[in-house]
């Protein structure tokens, strides 16, 4: 098979889609991971607001405000 004017073995354009598919699945289970790490941590944030741990700290610090 010709690509780009370079003679290209077949065999090679396989293994060629193999890594850059395994590759890509990487990086989209990478992405998905540091998704849910940062949804868990935003629901963590909203459960800790939700329950008035800030209202309480800001009291402590800032009681004459």
């Amino acid at each position: 098979m010709e690509l780009f004017g370079i003679v290209v073995p077949l065999w090679a354009l396989f293994i060629g889609l193999i890594l850059v598919v395994v590759v890509v699945w990487k990086l989209i289970k990478f992405a998905i991971k540091i998704l849910i790490v940062v949804v868990a941590f935003f629901a963590i944030l909203i459960g800790l607001d939700v329950i008035g741990v800030f209202d309480k700290i800001s009291d402590f610090l800032f009681p004459f405000l």
